[in-house]
């Protein structure tokens, strides 16, 4: 429930922004941190929380998430100003900053093999879940409560859901049994707050140029901070075993292949995925006038495929995962030159919108294979004692390539659009529509191109194997 909650947290506020900018007073800069402040703390925490959970035991960080993030929607729904929404708002990511990573910690210290599969599987489903519901759900509140009351439901509802999902962890979310090899210091030196430090850092000044367009100076005090950050731990982990401090990010996790070649893959997948249901969005209410509502519909089917496939492929991820991640790069490319073509004709009239909704479907499930193998596939190597912080790192990327995906797909979409200001609005937004996809189509032919050398690479390991059996 608490992941469903925060991914619905991220989907549900963009057809909530005119009724917020109305009902607040709200400038276009409060209006981009109300979209954007909560993925900046989310992606922030998410390293430091997970490492923390793996240190001190992650029930512990998983209720105080659920907690910060229940504080933080109440104080959204009943915000008195922009100022207040937008704090409330970066409460609300450091809470599920924290409770996020914990999850993906538990599945890997709790299950191994196919159960892990299954268990990742269920992960996929209720992403699907918040994925889906986020965008008909906002729609429907803002037509029954109004302008007025219907966007500060949108956050009040995550109090009664949340406190529930805390009582649930209080009474079934019990701590593993540890043996005397997993116990290991739990003071605040052995969390490295050097490290810690830097890559909070790092990650502030990567992301904030997305949010802030007279801000890209900080790109190259992000890359200064990233190369500190390293370098310091590359020197705790060689002084480890005098020191007994062990680093937050063990720098050998970027040595395991299926680590990081996983991260890429799903990284550059997700700095597309949200990029395009925002085209769809925006094309559909710029350009051909459907309300919020039906805009987010049409996103509905292609989650809806994620929710009934991710149990399925997560159960078989153990024998074809692979397969399934290169078969998802090739329905992602096959979708986005369809989704291309149909923006063209859904512009001219010749085709109607909801073959836009259709050709999602495959996008479906492309989003299911590759997202459900990946998590598996990339944690295969990753053990127990390291997977918050793994978790945590893995997902902090995937938040910066997000943030970096969206700004670069929308700018496109909004560049084309001020520059037909003679066209009609549906064909501009057809056009922006289409010059932004064709970004989505470069990540996702590198998803596929990635999958391929994975493949290629596995092959050559198991053929090795096989000669020194």
């Amino acid at each position: 429930m608490p992941l469903f909650l925060a991914l619905m947290s991220v989907s549900v506020v963009n057809v909530a922004v005119p009724a917020i900018e109305r009902g607040l007073g709200a400038t276009a800069a409060d209006l981009q941190w109300v979209l954007s402040g909560y993925t900046l703390t989310y992606g922030v925490v998410l390293v430091a929380a997970g490492r923390a959970g793996d240190l001190w035991g992650r029930k512990p960080l998983f209720l105080a998430g659920i907690l910060v993030y229940v504080i933080g929607s109440l104080l959204s729904g009943l915000a008195a100003n922009a100022l207040m929404l937008n704090a409330s708002r970066l409460l609300m990511g450091c809470g599920a900053g924290l409770f996020n990573p914990q999850i993906i910690g538990v599945i890997q210290s709790s299950f191994t093999g196919r159960a892990r599969g299954r268990a990742y599987g269920f992960f996929g489903t209720v992403i699907g879940l918040g994925v889906a519901v986020g965008p008909p759900a906002g729609g429907a509140l803002l037509g029954v409560a109004g302008d007025d009351w219907g966007w500060r439901w949108l956050f009040l509802m995550n109090v009664p859901l949340g406190l529930a999902a805390l009582v649930m962890g209080l009474l079934w979310l019990h701590p593993p049994t540890q043996t005397s090899a997993d116990l290991v210091p739990r003071g605040l030196k052995y969390l490295d707050p050097v490290g810690m430090t830097l890559l909070a850092a790092a990650t502030v000044c990567l992301m904030l140029p997305f949010i802030l367009t007279d801000a890209l100076w900080l790109l190259a005090v992000a890359v200064v901070l990233v190369i500190a950050w390293w370098a310091w731990e590359v020197r705790v982990r060689r002084t480890a075993v005098q020191t007994g401090v062990y680093p937050m990010v063990d720098p050998a996790l970027f040595r395991r292949p299926s680590f990081s070649l996983g991260t890429l893959q799903v990284t550059v997948y997700m700095a597309a995925m949200p990029a395009a249901f925002a085209v769809v969005a925006m094309f559909a209410q710029d350009g051909l006038g459907l309300s919020p509502f039906l805009a987010g519909v049409s996103t509905l089917g292609s989650a809806l495929m994620v929710v009934s496939l991710s149990a399925w492929i997560g159960a078989r991820v153990d024998r074809f995962g692979p397969w399934f991640v290169f078969a998802g790069g090739v329905l992602a490319v096959v979708s986005a030159l369809l989704l291309i073509l149909a923006f063209a004709r859904v512009t001219d009239g010749s085709w109607p919108f909801w073959t836009v909704a259709l050709i999602l479907l495959p996008q479906g499930v492309s989003q299911a294979l590759i997202m459900t193998s990946t998590q598996v596939l990339m944690m295969d190597d990753v053990a127990p004692r390291e997977a918050g912080a793994a978790g945590g790192v893995s997902q902090t990327i995937q938040r910066i390539g997000t943030s970096t995906g969206i700004a670069a797909v929308t700018g496109v979409y909004f560049v084309t659009a001020a520059g037909m200001r003679d066209a009609s609005a549906r064909e501009a937004s057809g056009a922006a529509a289409v010059d932004a996809l064709w970004v989505v189509l470069v990540c996702w032919c590198v998803v596929l191109a990635v999958g391929a050398a994975d493949l290629a690479r596995r092959g050559v390991q198991r053929r090795r194997e096989r000669r020194t059996a």
